[in-house]
């Protein structure tokens, strides 16, 4: 059966997790297994749950507004957060403010492509606040940096900042800001399954892409705290579905020994898990990555994969609008609002994976 992913505008049900695995934990290092603890309990909470999501009690200046929203690339995990940001616009339709926005990407990762779409935006002079899930940091800083010299309102949202420690100066930042911190907690679940060693393989995603990069990062550290890890490959998929089975097939082949692969984003799991079955490898292969895919999460209930790290695209969108309206209005960071709104991730298991495939989707089996 054909299954659609709801998010409903006015009754929003999404996941509120335990927060011993989330983005507020420091980096702090570990010097043995026993250092670590058993990561499996920050996973999904029934009780719990956030049904609706609020506009806040600013009353914007103006009746009328235009955004443009240029993300990474096409895929669903940015779905998610597009529904978020409707959501937010028919919040505030309904108290008499009108927003209009349009949400562009290439269809492959492509800072060029993005420099040229946010360029283009810039120039028009027709949006009040331009918002960017930036591809690349070193080249879209010096860009970003120029357009807001002329004028150009300009934040980051979604799954990549450049920040102001990046020497970028967009005034502000919704989304994950805890990439490094999610690649670390991953790699945690992940080496324990493996009880901390044998051969390793990562998908690294979009070279470039700062939340690809920096949760490869994240795991590179763990893995490196454990002498019978052996990392033997790391390839980039770029966020391709294709590419992440191809290259999953690759180091199946060339590593007979395999016994995990590290996945960084919501394509490469299912890519990773394609490869394993169709080489009769489920049981010997260990596969962690990220976010809310449904075939992944199938695999997650199948025990294919291990486990996901989910991330709340859904309030990524939201509170993206939300922000983006007071910088139209002139205000700004920390006096009138977050300078960076964080949102949360958790590990999910498969005990989990029906509950969650439940909650997203219309009807699981």
């Amino acid at each position: 059966m054909h299954l659609k992913l709801i998010f409903l505008p006015l009754l929003i049900i999404f996941l509120i997790f335990d927060l011993s695995s989330c983005s507020k934990k420091s980096q702090k290092q570990i010097s043995s297994e026993k250092d670590l603890p058993h990561v499996e309990e920050s996973s999904f909470s029934r009780k719990t749950w956030k049904s609706e999501h609020e506009v806040s009690s600013y009353t914007p200046k103006k009746k009328d507004y235009n955004f443009y929203f240029a993300y990474k690339n096409i895929h669903s995990w940015f779905d998610a957060v597009h529904q978020g940001i409707e959501a937010a616009v028919l919040k505030y339709k309904e108290i008499g403010i009108n927003i209009t926005y349009d949400y562009i990407a290439p269809e492959v990762v492509s800072a060029s492509t993005q420099i040229k779409n946010v360029k283009d935006a810039a120039y028009s002079k027709e949006y009040d606040v331009i918002g960017i899930d930036v591809a690349d940091i070193s080249s879209l800083t010096p860009v970003i940096n120029s357009l807001m010299k002329d004028g150009q309102k300009i934040m980051t949202f979604a799954s990549s900042d450049a920040s102001k420690e990046n020497g970028c100066n967009r005034i502000a930042f919704v989304g994950n800001m805890h990439n490094y911190q999610d690649g670390y907690d991953l790699a945690r679940a992940f080496c324990e399954k493996l009880n901390y060693s044998g051969q390793v393989a990562i998908l690294a995603g979009a070279k470039g892409a700062p939340c690809h990069e920096e949760r490869v990062k994240g795991a590179m550290d763990v893995f490196d705290k454990y002498p019978e890890i052996e990392l033997v490959a790391l390839d980039y998929d770029n966020d391709l579905l294709f590419s992440s089975y191809e290259l999953s097939m690759d180091f199946i082949k060339r590593f007979p020994d395999l016994r995990g692969i590290f996945c960084c984003n919501m394509t490469n799991p299912v890519g990773a898990a394609r490869a394993v079955l169709d080489t009769g490898k489920k049981g010997d292969i260990v596969i962690v990555g990220m976010d809310h895919d449904q075939e992944a999460l199938s695999y997650l209930k199948d025990g294919v994969i291990y486990a996901l790290g989910i991330q709340d695209c859904f309030s990524i969108g939201f509170d993206t609008v939300l922000t983006a309206l007071r910088i139209a209005d002139g205000l700004l960071p920390p006096e009138s609002f977050p300078e960076k709104t964080d949102e949360i991730t958790t590990i999910v298991y498969q005990k989990d994976a029906l509950a969650v495939l439940r909650t997203l989707y219309v009807a699981a089996e």
